[in-house]
């Protein structure tokens, strides 16, 4: 007689590659209006256009059900949206034998003094917050409404709270280029990993990406010259590649769109606040969830929906950064959440 399958269930693209990583944008607002990823005079989705958190919290458990293992919620600001400590403290529920084997957070770090505490007794355990410079007068330039020493006390508030940290820059020539090493030591002093991070062509800003754009090939090979970098197997799930920093003990994570893609490892879809779903950051191909899901109350046509998506995932993007060139991608960062 046939045993029954006790393998657990998966989500796995036309290329082979197993899809257990979603993130969910919960909404496209920020209180920051950072020049890499916003313009400063946005215009943000209508309200009515969003689902409701208890619509996002029903797709997160379809996903979770398919075979998603770990959930990051991102924004705009995710912290921003009213009442989304709810959606977090439900989906944290999931953590306990039910599917989900990590939720995290990236954010901005503002609202963080207010919400750490509620973040760990959620499930949350992990953050990353993306900082770009140490200089308060280069922060506020460079994030527009943002200020320094908020963020700064909202990190020493999620270390208080146990959230493990990991610092995100996004390295700018120009801006903030001479700074990562005293900020990668920076943050290695305070226990964080440092990640740092290609900027990308999405969307239309206000400046001209060709000018920010800085190859961290370049600024790996610039630290080579002071530290000792090692190679290491460390993953968090995401696409970032980590060195052990020998002279500072912490690890310096690279993700590399641009120079270095890891489209052949990718095991991420994401989810906006309005219910579609891209499979790719560097596509535009997408799938609208929020019809089939306010179809019927049972969860057929989503997981149906989800399936022919996932077929469609593509084996990789194609990013170019040019004096000529529009954003590959028109949408902006906030919109998918990175």
């Amino acid at each position: 007689m046939t045993q029954p399958s006790t393998a657990s269930p998966s989500i796995i693209d036309p290329f082979g590659r197993m899809v257990e990583y979603l993130r969910v944008s919960v909404t496209d607002r920020c209180d920051f209006r950072c020049v890499y990823c916003m313009a400063e005079d946005m215009t943000f989705l209508p309200k009515k256009e969003l689902l409701t958190l208890e619509e996002l919290e029903r797709l997160c458990a379809v996903f979770v059900e398919k075979g998603v293992r770990k959930l990051r919620l991102t924004g705009g600001e995710p912290l921003v949206r009213r009442g989304v400590m709810g959606l977090i403290r439900n989906l944290g529920k999931m953590l306990d034998g039910g599917g989900l084997d990590e939720l995290t957070l990236t954010t901005n770090g503002s609202q963080l003094a207010r919400y750490s505490g509620e973040l760990v007794d959620a499930g949350v355990r992990r953050i990353n917050v993306s900082i770009d410079t140490l200089d308060e007068e280069k922060f506020a330039r460079i994030t527009r409404w943002g200020r320094l020493p908020q963020v700064m006390a909202g990190l020493e508030s999620a270390r208080k709270a146990g959230l493990a940290i990991k610092i995100n820059a996004v390295a700018l020539k120009g801006v903030n280029e001479h700074e990562i090493e005293d900020m990668m030591k920076w943050a290695h002093g305070q226990g964080f990993d440092f990640t740092l991070i290609e900027t990308m062509p999405l969307g239309e800003i206000d400046e001209d990406r060709t000018d920010q754009y800085l190859p961290l090939s370049t600024v790996r090979s610039r630290l080579e010259e002071k530290y000792s970098l090692l190679d290491i197997p460390y993953k968090t799930g995401g696409p970032a590649r980590y060195v052990k920093v020998s002279e500072t003990g912490g690890r310096l994570g690279f993700i590399t769109p641009m120079t270095h893609n890891f489209c052949e490892s990718c095991n991420r879809v994401r989810l906006t606040c309005t219910g579609t779903l891209y499979m790719c950051l560097g596509q535009d191909d997408a799938a609208d969830l929020r019809a089939p899901l306010r179809q019927s109350e049972a969860n057929d046509l989503v997981s149906q929906a989800i399936d022919e998506a996932i077929a469609r995932k593509p084996k990789g993007h194609d990013f170019i950064i040019g004096r000529d060139s529009t954003p590959s991608v028109s949408r902006h960062m906030s919109t998918t959440g990175g």
